[in-house]
């Protein structure tokens, strides 16, 4: 039998969490197209929407998958760029869990863990994020356990700070670290 393989990568900016897609004409670059040669039924385990960057699990083993996505015992940890100046009371109902909308109904998101940090040392976006010009921004640590679509987007917009840059800095035990953007990394395990 065949031994299975893992792997981190640095998802840049502008790429779907996929190795290929359904749609006819698709803008977005996929991940087959980093520069690495991936074994044959390689899955991202979870997602990041094709704004957001960073930590993204690979692996081709569907249990290990299975449990990074279903569990909801495995905190993942985003570093978020906000419009304006966040206060400790948006922190705070942050933190307690906010109304957001998905699949068309109203939800409120579990308690998490959210503080303010100071800016990360990241590399550019490849896509300039709007300048000092048009108002402050504040940076966010936000670490939940679940992951509604696109919900920290929405619980950022929730109290009034929508996000301006996502990137995903931690899953479970397993940090971004050092990796380039559009770097890949073969790990033993993921557990």
């Amino acid at each position: 039998m065949e031994k299975h393989r893992h792997f981190i990568i640095h998802k840049p900016y502008g790429f779907l969490s996929q190795f290929i897609t359904n749609q006819a004409k698709n803008k977005h670059k996929l991940l087959g197209e980093l520069d690495f040669d991936f074994p044959e039924n390689t899955m991202a385990v979870g997602r990041l929407d094709v704004k957001s960057e960073g930590l993204l699990l690979l692996t081709t083993n569907g249990k290990v998958s299975d449990y990074f996505t279903t569990s909801g015992n495995v905190e993942k940890e985003y570093y978020v760029q906000v419009n304006g100046e966040i206060s400790e009371e948006d922190v705070k109902e942050l933190q307690k869990g906010v109304e957001i909308g998905f699949d068309g109904k109203k939800y409120i998101t579990k308690p998490c863990i959210v503080k303010k940090i100071d800016i990360p040392n990241f590399p550019e976006r490849s896509k300039k994020i709007r300048d000092d010009r048009h108002g402050p921004t504040s940076w966010i640590s936000v670490t939940l356990t679940e992951g509604k679509f696109r919900q920290v987007r929405k619980m950022t917009s929730a109290v009034g700070h929508p996000t301006l840059r996502l990137v995903r800095v931690r899953v479970g035990s397993i940090l971004l670290g050092d990796l380039q953007v559009g770097e890949v990394r073969e790990v033993d395990s993921l557990m």
